[in-house]
């Protein structure tokens, strides 16, 4: 018996040292990095909105209006990065966006909800309201919140402190 088991363990010893080489695990070519995509995210074409109509907000009257996103999710709601960009003549401008138009201050904020982005602008002085054309241009990024970071860096990216120009580029969506 002992010597069985002496030999099962030379056969097993045997086995072991002959199927494992010093080639295995070597890591393969490594490849070029590529760009950074689109996978999982969602942007628009430039949509101009519907007509605006007066409307108040909790407690805050303003003009609003309403642009649809059929892929805005719950997931997207809870978990994700939404942007919405404004545009018109002098530029691209993120939402919330504050100006003084009409000789008052007023901002342009985006309210989102599921598959629907409400666009309102109000007066921070509470009076009246400052009207929303329906001649501007919106788009809108969804950014999923199962989008996996590349690096630690990109980790620490906050796309709402990014220009529009900035977000484009690092996902590789066309202007």
């Amino acid at each position: 018996m002992k010597i069985t088991k002496t030999i099962f363990a030379i056969l097993l010893l045997t086995i072991f040292s002959t199927s494992c080489s010093s080639d295995d695990g070597k890591d393969g070519v490594d490849g070029q990095v590529g760009a950074t995509g689109t996978a999982n995210v969602i942007y628009s074409a430039w949509i101009t909105a519907p007509a605006a109509a007066a409307e108040t907000i909790d407690g805050t009257s303003g003009m609003s209006t309403t642009i649809n996103a059929p892929e805005l999710s719950d997931d997207i709601l809870s978990k994700g990065t939404i942007l919405v960009y404004v545009s018109f003549g002098i530029g691209t401008y993120t939402l919330p966006y504050t100006s003084t138009a009409g000789g008052f201050v007023n901002t342009i904020t985006a309210i989102s909800t599921l598959k629907k982005i409400k666009l309102f602008r109000y007066r921070h002085d509470g009076g009246g309201t400052v009207g929303l054309p329906s001649t501007l241009n919106w788009r809108y990024i969804l950014i999923p919140g199962g989008v996996a970071a590349a690096t630690s860096k990109e980790a620490k990216l906050d796309y709402t402190k990014m220009s529009y120009e900035e977000v484009c580029t690092h996902f590789n969506i066309q202007k």
